[in-house]
């Protein structure tokens, strides 16, 4: 299920910086499918715990506003417990350190999503295969259809979780320093440092004797790995 707008409720309405904020699904999802980890907050035995997490997201998923989903070891028995729990959810990717001519004024460039909503456990099947292979293919497109069944022990090892995209914000800052005027007729120097995700080349496993397979190597060129060495 999708709308129009996302949703402005007491948890995810913005009342700093609002022009900062993205009102679109479109801006939420575009930031969600650039991201790699998901920072998960949640109350364990009474305290708050804050969790990196990879995650996939399925903008037609089968809760309101879309689903992401979230995995984890069925050893860490809380994670079990979570259904119908309320969980928070957020997804940062840092475009540039913004220097600015006084303290007060330094910042970041940044796209930012924080997601609220209910944990709901995975139980059927075909959707813990699809959101499984999702987290795969978040990391790297295309790989999860490579790769062997995930086996029944493995599965049963497995914990997938769902959270609705109904509750979520997203905030974006970009663009250039924004010095008081005072500060910038002192003529001190003052710019932005952009910041980008980079690859250096694929490093082959010792025991891995195949040609690095072409969803690997459109990962790491994505992600400017010189030619000859994805």
């Amino acid at each position: 299920m999708t709308s129009s707008a996302l949703s402005s409720t007491p948890g995810t309405r913005i009342t700093r910086l609002r022009e900062r904020g993205r009102t679109d699904p479109a801006s939420l999802h575009a930031l969600l499918a650039d991201g790699l980890v998901a920072h998960v907050g949640v109350v364990r035995d009474g305290r708050p715990v804050v969790l990196p997490s990879a995650y996939a997201v399925d903008p037609a998923g089968p809760d309101e506003g879309g689903t992401l989903y979230l995995h984890g070891s069925v050893g860490a028995g809380w994670l079990g417990r979570m259904e119908g729990t309320e969980v928070a959810v957020t997804v940062t990717e840092l475009d540039g350190l913004v220097l600015a001519r006084s303290a007060f004024h330094h910042s970041m460039n940044y796209r930012s999503a924080v997601v609220l909503g209910r944990a709901r456990l995975v139980t059927d099947a075909d959707e813990r295969h699809r959101a499984l292979d999702g987290i795969v293919d978040q990391v790297v497109p295309g790989r999860a259809a490579t790769l062997r069944p995930m086996s029944r022990k493995e599965l049963a090892a497995t914990v997938v979780l769902a959270v609705p995209l109904a509750e979520a914000s997203v905030k974006v800052r970009e663009g250039d320093v924004g010095d008081d005027a005072e500060d910038v007729s002192d003529g001190a120097w003052a710019g932005v440092l952009p910041l980008r995700r980079a690859c250096d080349g694929v490093v082959s496993n010792p025991d891995s004797h195949d040609e690095v397979p072409d969803d690997v190597r459109r990962r790491a060129e994505a992600w400017g790995a010189p030619t000859g060495r994805a």
